[in-house]
């Protein structure tokens, strides 16, 4: 099967990057180098063309019980223009996805985003469930219409204020507006994937190239976003949850508190029952205290050659220059504990972090 591209792949490929499959689309991995990236976020401001994300709207008279059904956090709490982090479980309560819920500021209906190569998925779920329920809701999967960029750092905020007809100064984190930007009507919310400020914005692919030419700032890659959103401490699904071959629940991945035990959706109560009972492992850090870096499907001991998890994710920090993971570890361990971490058979002594390791 071919590769799916986003509309602003030709720029991209003349502005020198190099591209790799993420959820099966050919993405930028980098344009000059992660670390410089990397750096850009923090320090400065950087652009990232993030089209492969799902866009799924969802409209009609039952569009929010449809939602709410279908997603942990409680749809019903969002007025127009919010927008609210949220869980997708199976009827085991085991995370199917994770997801960012738009009510649209022009009241029509929601926009939910699923991660790269889940639209289709979540497109089946959403329409299956709605007829099983009988519920009257247009579900439109927009993923190939839509281009999507995230503008983050510290002087990201202003650069998207000086290009908007709007005052987004005035949004705060997670709420959304829709505005011209560079004359592109776009919905723009204040939110992001890097533990920087910033904006994601969404248009009609059509202008995508409108859009990215405003911003005059570093481009960057999915590889500086994934070191990035590792030193943040955030999720990434496929890879630190997936539901067949890594199940999880949110209760063991540190986001618990998406789940709202007082609405009804699909897995609630199971996820009833693990908030009860507790959970064996919980989505930790590790900063490794030797040479080495940590990576995926290592092992993770008690510093004793014991094996207490193991991780989903690590790098090599471009902003702390120390090497960090993040996986799952048994709940008898806490942040700060000293640790092992497994390579290539070597017991390296580590550290145990809470998830975020920026200040």
């Amino acid at each position: 099967m071919s590769l799916r591209t986003p509309p602003l792949r030709d720029v991209h490929d003349a502005a020198g990057a190099t591209f790799t499959d993420f959820g099966g689309w050919e993405m930028p991995v980098e344009f000059d180098s992660i670390r410089e990236e990397h750096a850009a976020v923090r320090e400065d401001a950087g652009i990232f063309d993030v089209s492969h994300m799902g866009q799924i709207q969802v409209s009609g008279p039952d569009a929010e019980r449809l939602l709410q059904r279908l997603t942990t956090n409680d749809v019903s709490a969002l007025d127009a223009g919010d927008a609210q982090y949220s869980s997708i479980v199976n009827a085991d309560g085991h995370l199917i996805d994770d997801t960012v819920v738009y009510a649209l500021p022009d009241r029509d209906g929601f926009l939910f985003v699923p991660n790269a190569g889940h639209d289709d998925e979540m497109m089946d779920r959403w329409t299956s469930h709605r007829d099983d329920w009988e519920m009257d809701a247009t579900v439109e999967n927009h993923t190939t219409e839509y281009g999507m960029v995230a503008v983050q750092g510290p002087n990201a905020p202003d650069l998207v204020a000086d290009a908007s007809a709007g005052d987004v100064l005035d949004l705060s984190m997670f709420e959304t507006a829709r505005t011209e930007v560079a004359g592109v009507s776009c919905l723009v919310s204040r939110s992001g994937y890097t533990g920087e400020d910033g904006f994601e914005l969404v248009y009609d692919n059509e202008h995508a190239e409108t859009v990215w030419d405003a911003f005059d700032c570093q481009p960057c890659g999915l590889g500086a976003r994934d070191t990035l959103r590792m030193e943040a401490g955030l999720l990434l699904s496929g890879q630190d949850f997936d539901a067949e071959s890594n199940p999880r629940t949110p209760y063991e991945a540190g986001i618990g508190w998406t789940v709202k035990l007082d609405t009804e959706f699909v897995g609630r109560d199971a996820l009833e029952r693990v908030k009860e009972e507790g959970v064996e492992e919980k989505f930790r850090g590790v900063v490794l205290r030797e040479r080495g870096v940590p990576r995926h499907g290592y092992d993770v001991t008690d510093g004793d050659g014991t094996v207490i998890g193991g991780l989903t994710s690590g790098t090599m920090s471009p902003t702390l220059d120390e090497p960090i993971g993040l996986g799952y570890v048994s709940t008898d361990f806490e942040p700060g504990d000293r640790v092992g971490v497994v390579i290539r058979g070597d017991e390296k002594k580590a550290e145990l972090r809470t998830p975020r390791f920026l200040d």
